[in-house]
Formats: structure tokens, C-alpha cells, sequence
């Protein structure tokens, strides 16, 4: 198994798309290159703000190969190869192993309610089909399945197992997921945080990093609160972390990652629109969106 160190700033990249909501691999290439130049530790092709909810199989396999191509190694590359049945997370994990992926993300299944021993059976069976690090994905408020701490601790004791990304925004999981992961008898388990405004504090509690999607439109911003952290500087990286909040007041206006792809487009990137129907931002909202845009780069936030 690939030995990966499961830290820093990992972005969750956007999947440019073309005006027929076509894969933009071009732009794909060139945000992988922005994103690695302004400093983030790895990169999370189809995530959820990669949009891997609506893209099929065939296309995640497109964008996971343009995008070890274009990382040709510099950094760890991501999959999330969760899908609602474990058959098919099965075939999506063994896409994204032969695909040169180094890491999988493998987010809880969704719609169907499922006990904790579903959830541990699910996760379990996956990674005795793979040879690759898994991080669980606990995002409640998306998938209507939360991964207790419990569980993940169970989890924590299978080899391959190696870390957890919690999006519930409830900083007591976080800190129940970091307690688990110490019954980790073989190695280390890392706990990343899902939600951009928790990421020093994950860091200051033992946890590890952040996949954070607000590093789409700050890459250097985002980076910069780990390696500032990293290297001693609260004060910095809480500078950091703090700048992000009049982006993160726009989210109100839609959806979080449609109101990211649309931020990133306003930049001046040709990543497009999200597929729809999660493609739409209000004119006031567009508005917002370019007044904080401006402020934050007269700010030299990027």
C-alpha cells in the first residue's frame, strides 16, 4: 500500500465544464497548476465541490487521469470513489487505484438511512477490495448518514483506514473523531476538517489539515493557514483563517459549491457553471459575490 501522509491543505477541485456541460479538460489542467503554485498540499478531483455527485462514471475517470497526469507527482492526488452501494464504491475505488490515484475519499452512502454496522460493514468490505489509504467522508447534512465517533473507531483499527474528513460544521464530532482515531494501533489517523472556518482549530486539537473548497478561489489564502500553524504563527494562520468569512456570508445565496465555481468564474477562469440544476446564483448574489471579490483582492487575498 502507498504510504501517504494524510496533511495540510487539500483542495476539493472544481470540474470546469464547457457551456454543454462537457469536461473542460484544459481548464482542469490549469487549475491543478494555479493550485499546486499557490501552495496546497494535494489535490480532490470530484469532491463535492468537484461536483462528484452528478458527474458519471466515465467522466470521473477523465478528470481523475487529466489529473495525475497534470500533478505527474508533485503532490498526493485524492479520489472520491464513494457511491451509494458498496458494489459500486467497490468498482469506483479499483477505477481510481488503476487510475494513479494515492489516496481515496470515500464519502458515507446516501438517500437509504443506514445503521452504524451498515456503515461498518460498507466501509469495511471496501477496503479489503483495495490496497490504498481510505478517508472516510462523514457530510450528514448532504448524504442523511453521519458516521458516529464510535464507528470511526472501530474503522480506525482496519489497516488501510487512515484518516477521517468530517463536513458536519459540529466541532464535538470533530474532536469525538480525533479521541477515536487514537485506538489507531498500527499508524497514525488523521482527522481533517471539512469546514473552512474549523481548520486551525481541527489543527490546534491534534487533527491534521482541512479539504477545504474555499481553496478554489484562495488557494494561497487557505494554504497559508496550515503552513503558518505549521510553523508556529497563531496569530498568522488565525489571520488567515478569519479573512475567508465575507467570502464564506455569500454562501447564503446558494449553494456552497455553485457559489464557489461561480466565484472562480468570476475571478476570470474558465471553469463554468455547475451542471444543472445546481447552477444557479441570484443577481444579488452575484453582486455580493463581486463586492467581496474585489475588497478581498485590494486585500491581496488569493
Amino acid at each position: 500500500m502507498k504510504s501517504v501522509e494524510i496533511k495540510g491543505i487539500i483542495v476539493p477541485i472544481t470540474t470546469p465544464m464547457n457551456a454543454d456541460e462537457s469536461i473542460n479538460v484544459e481548464e482542469l489542467r490549469k487549475q491543478v497548476d494555479r493550485e499546486i503554485e499557490n501552495g496546497i498540499d494535494a489535490i480532490f478531483p470530484f469532491g463535492t465541490n468537484g461536483e462528484g455527485y452528478i458527474l458519471n462514471a466515465a467522466e470521473k475517470e477523465l478528470v481523475l487521469k487529466t489529473v495525475v497526469d497534470q500533478v505527474a507527482g508533485r503532490v498526493p492526488v485524492y479520489a472520491g470513489s464513494g457511491c451509494i452501494s458498496t458494489k459500486e464504491t467497490i468498482e469506483q475505488s479499483k477505477m481510481a487505484q488503476a487510475a494513479g490515484a494515492d489516496v481515496l475519499s470515500i464519502i458515507t452512502p446516501s438517500f437509504a438511512a443506514a445503521s452504524q454496522e451498515e456503515l461498518y460493514v460498507h466501509y469495511k468490505t471496501v477496503a479489503e477490495a483495495v490496497d490504498m489509504p481510505i478517508v472516510l467522508y462523514n457530510i450528514p447534512a448532504r448524504t442523511g448518514n453521519a458516521i458516529t465517533p464510535a464507528t470511526v473507531g472501530r474503522l480506525a483499527e482496519i489497516d488501510n483506514i487512515v484518516g477521517a474528513k468530517d463536513s458536519s460544521g459540529n466541532f464535538a464530532n470533530i474532536l469525538g473523531y480525533i479521541e477515536a482515531g487514537k485506538k489507531k494501533t498500527n499508524g497514525k489517523f488523521s482527522v481533517l476538517s471539512g469546514n473552512d472556518q474549523l481548520i486551525i482549530w481541527t489543527l490546534q486539537a491534534g487533527g491534521t489539515g482541512g479539504i477545504a473548497g474555499c481553496a478554489n478561489v484562495y488557494p494561497h489564502t487557505m494554504a497559508s493557514i496550515y503552513d503558518e500553524f505549521m510553523a508556529g504563527n497563531w496569530e498568522k494562520a488565525k489571520e488567515y483563517q478569519d479573512s475567508i468569512a465575507s467570502f464564506r456570508a455569500c454562501f447564503k445565496y446558494g449553494n456552497p459549491n455553485t457559489i464557489v465555481k461561480t466565484a472562480v468564474s468570476l475571478l476570470g477562469y474558465n471553469v463554468g457553471k455547475c451542471r444543472a440544476p445546481f447552477n444557479q446564483v441570484p443577481e444579488e448574489g452575484i453582486e455580493a459575490l463581486k463586492k467581496v471579490l474585489k475588497e478581498n483582492a485590494d486585500k491581496g487575498m488569493h
